[in-house]
């Protein structure tokens, strides 16, 4: 486990340091600056900061499940690994791991385009362009990205540290900025004016709310999908998960307190471009210039981590023969899985032309709960209560956390609304297609029969 290579053919060189960066910038792209105000708008005042901490609460519970499993099973593939082991590989777990792939083709190039209309809708405040334009650069961000992580992966770890250290000093500049002009009154004032913490208005609107946060925290997992290229895995996955989802929590919440400090969030609520407003208040338009240019790399870096982390799923199952054998190819010389890389990349390619933002973030939600994380979560259970396999990493209050995410995931689900039934269809396309794979093959549920 703790060797510098693996029986794949990837290199374990990834340390705490590139793990937890790499986490941090996936976590942190383009979603917190564009959601922050529809987060208000959901509120309805300044208590918006619930939402961001009951994001927080589901990442840290969800966190855990995800450290235990990949700190057990550290290889690439991430939850591919984890349902095939957790519902059996020779019964349910072909189907539930099978499943997990169906969706990722499709919601994993989403996750990707929908960094990439962020990045060209934001990039407007500097350069108002038209919409066919912002296309051009939206599929000129992720071929850019393909070429970047066209590279051994030792060198992708120096360059996620050099991200991280941009992400992570834009946000400090933002948070010293509102600190120094906070007012109370403003971040504050007005709690009244929202609705009771007990009515039916409040929950409806912290679930509304809560997609867009959640959008803004996931990743907090993406080293489980490194786990074949992480040094001493058993220690560096749980410890990055963990810091990783801290370290974004304090930002975000810090963030969010500095500008409503600042702007007042019935103005607030309103704003197109949220942080580039606040910027351009304290110091000028010059700096707000900056400040956006500066967003717009972190957006960029994000879309560098969470495809890195996408490509080596399929790779994993066609490693596994449960997909199709081009995609376990791994580069002869750099010694990374660059077919997988570049399907995913041109996929999300064609989708950054096709949809709008807000056609995504709700059905990427409802693609993955059920499966990839509720289904995670039992999957969890069902090998604890195997006893298979050993544990180096368990989650403390074992199963309190499991049980908060199911149910915080199925009320996260169920919020979607019209997409958590294009959801449940698109599962049982999946299974259609499953099923008709594996008659050929005779794998399971038609073990032992012929044609």
């Amino acid at each position: 486990m703790n060797s510098s290579s693996t029986s794949s053919g990837l290199v374990r060189s990834l340390g705490l340091k590139e793990a937890t960066a790499l986490n941090m910038i996936d976590m942190v792209g383009i979603g917190p600056f564009i959601v922050l105000p529809i987060v208000i708008q959901s509120m309805h005042g300044p208590h918006a900061i619930i939402a961001w901490l009951a994001g927080a609460l589901l990442a840290l519970v969800d966190g855990c499940i995800w450290a235990e499993l990949g700190a057990a099973m550290p290889q690439a593939g991430g939850s591919f690994i984890f349902l095939r082991e957790s519902y059996g590989k020779s019964s349910w777990g072909l189907l539930m791991s099978f499943l997990f792939i169906w969706q990722t083709v499709f919601q994993a190039p989403l996750v990707i385009a929908s960094g990439a209309i962020g990045f060209s809708q934001y990039a407007s405040y500097l350069i108002p362009v038209s919409p066919i334009m912002q296309k051009v650069i939206s599929g000129s961000v992720v071929i850019l990205i393909f070429l970047l992580l066209y590279r051994n992966i030792k060198d992708i770890g120096k360059i996620s540290l050099f991200m991280w250290i941009a992400v992570v000093g834009t946000m400090l500049w933002l948070i010293i900025s509102g600190g120094l002009h906070f007012n109370p009154d403003l971040a504050f004032g007005g709690m009244s004016e929202g609705p009771s913490f007990m009515s039916s208005i409040f929950f409806v609107g912290l679930g509304h709310a809560m997609l867009k946060t959640v959008y803004s925290y996931l990743g907090y997992y993406n080293v489980c999908h490194l786990g074949g290229e992480i040094s001493k895995p058993e220690i560096v996955i749980p410890k990055s998960i963990i810091l990783s989802i801290f370290g974004i929590t304090m930002l975000y919440c810090a963030m969010h307190l500095s500008i409503v400090g600042v702007i007042p969030w019935q103005v607030a609520k309103e704003s197109t471009f949220i942080v580039s407003t606040f910027i351009e208040r304290l110091h000028g338009p010059l700096a707000a210039q900056i400040a956006t240019g500066l967003i717009l790399f972190i957006a960029f870096a994000s879309l560098f981590s969470v495809t890195l982390g996408y490509s080596r799923i399929p790779y994993a199952a066609a490693k596994e023969g449960a997909f199709f054998r081009m995609f376990a190819t791994v580069h002869p010389k750099e010694h990374f899985p660059h077919v997988s890389l570049m399907v995913l990349c041109g996929i999300a390619f064609v989708f950054s032309l096709l949809f709008r933002m807000s056609e995504i973030i709700s059905a990427i939600v409802a693609m993955r709960a059920l499966v990839q994380f509720i289904g995670g979560a039992i999957g969890l259970i069902l090998l604890r209560k195997r006893n298979t396999i050993a544990f180096p990493w368990k989650m403390p209050l074992y199963p309190l956390p499991i049980i908060m995410a199911i149910l915080i995931w199925l009320g996260l689900f169920l919020s979607t609304g019209y997409y958590a039934l294009m959801g449940i269809a698109f599962i049982l396309i999946g299974i259609i297609v499953y099923l008709f794979m594996a008659r050929k093959k005779s794998s399971f549920p038609f073990s032992g029969l012929t044609e």
